[in-house]
């Protein structure tokens, strides 16, 4: 045997595991982790139900110095997004968004609080 690691075991298991269903597509984030073995936890759980994926470092933290520390998004193919997120919500990985504050909804008070302070400089001149 070569020292290739085309040639190992453990890639061949994980090649066996993959279904093919889900191997078409462009890639979609799936899921988020806070870390890279949170990532690779979700990745296992993805496996397990024969979906592969990648993961890549959150944008904006593509600091190589972190090297395990910082987010990573989880990405499958287009065509295995749907199982994926059954997946995960039935190990409770993906709850409801959070229904904190939305960035729309802060942007329009803004403008509006601007707004009406700009008509009060007016009428006050």
């Amino acid at each position: 045997m070569t020292d290739d690691p085309w040639h190992g075991d453990e890639l061949r298991q994980r090649a066996r595991k993959v279904d093919p269903r889900y191997r078409e597509g462009p890639l979609v984030v799936v899921a988020g982790a806070r870390n890279l073995t949170e990532a690779e936890f979700v990745q296992g759980l993805l496996l397990e139900e024969g979906i592969p994926s990648m993961l890549r470092r959150t944008r904006g933290f593509d600091v190589p110095d972190f090297l395990a520390a910082g987010p990573r998004d989880v990405l499958v193919a287009q065509s295995a997004y749907e199982a994926a997120r059954e997946v995960l919500l039935q190990a409770d990985l993906l709850g409801e968004p959070p229904q904190g504050i939305r960035p729309a909804l802060v942007l329009a008070w803004l403008v509006a609080g601007v707004a009406i302070v700009a008509l009060i400089a007016l009428l006050a001149s």
